[in-house]
């Protein structure tokens, strides 16, 4: 996997109360990730972008959620989602709040 790849694997970081609750207490860190990313993938971009070490790697694929503007049907976009678990010590600081 060269670099380039592994800079395009991570889309955006997920900040939620349930990404918060799972930061807090099991030092998981949610993730948006490419649909075409694997484990080993996600696992290498994160080491290689915040310089820590990987326990775990779990992934969810998000259907499409069905919308309605009007009268007009229509879909939201597929996304996966990645749980990266930390190992002990290691910690993610994104800089949000005061």
């Amino acid at each position: 996997m060269n670099e380039q790849r592994l800079m395009q694997v991570i889309r955006a970081p997920l900040v939620s109360e349930k990404s918060a609750l799972a930061a807090d207490a099991a030092n998981q860190h949610v993730f948006k990730v490419a649909l075409d990313a694997s484990k080993p993938e996600i696992r290498k971009a994160v080491e290689m972008l915040f310089d820590v070490k990987v326990e775990n790697v779990r992934v969810l694929n998000m259907k499409p959620k069905a919308k309605r503007f009007r009268m007009q049907e229509g879909k939201r976009k597929a996304w996966k989602k990645a749980y990266v678990t930390l190992a002990e010590g290691n910690d993610i600081d994104f800089g949000f709040g005061g």
